[in-house]
């Protein structure tokens, strides 16, 4: 059984959530919780409340028990990226790409 937890169009670059993300693949839930609080990225912030969600969905939905949970899979895909425009010398412009992610955390239960 797994449970599962899904952000979508979380407004971070799917490139700095996936350090994070490298930090509790395959980590004891405790474990990786405290990884993600005392980890100093902005991508943390996010990934605190997904674990969050992820252990609450499995307690409640799927009858888990929370001490036995492990970050089975982890993984961010790039979401739509906003384009907006960076005025620059002698009329011209920049483009600014905004880049957004859907992060997904899925837990699973010891044997």
């Amino acid at each position: 059984m797994e449970a599962k937890a899904i952000l979508k169009n979380a407004r971070i670059a799917p490139r700095k959530v996936s350090i994070v993300l490298d930090l509790i693949r395959g980590k004891d839930l405790d474990v990786a919780m405290a990884t993600v609080k005392h980890t100093p990225k902005a991508a943390s912030e996010y990934l605190v409340k997904l674990l969050g969600s992820a252990a609450a969905n499995a307690e409640n939905n799927h009858n888990m028990d929370k001490n036995n949970l492990y970050v089975s899979e982890c993984f961010v895909c790039p979401g739509p990226t906003m384009k907006r425009i960076m005025p620059r010398a002698q009329g011209r412009a920049y483009r600014i790409l905004k880049r957004t992610s859907h992060i997904t955390v899925v837990l699973k239960e010891k044997e």
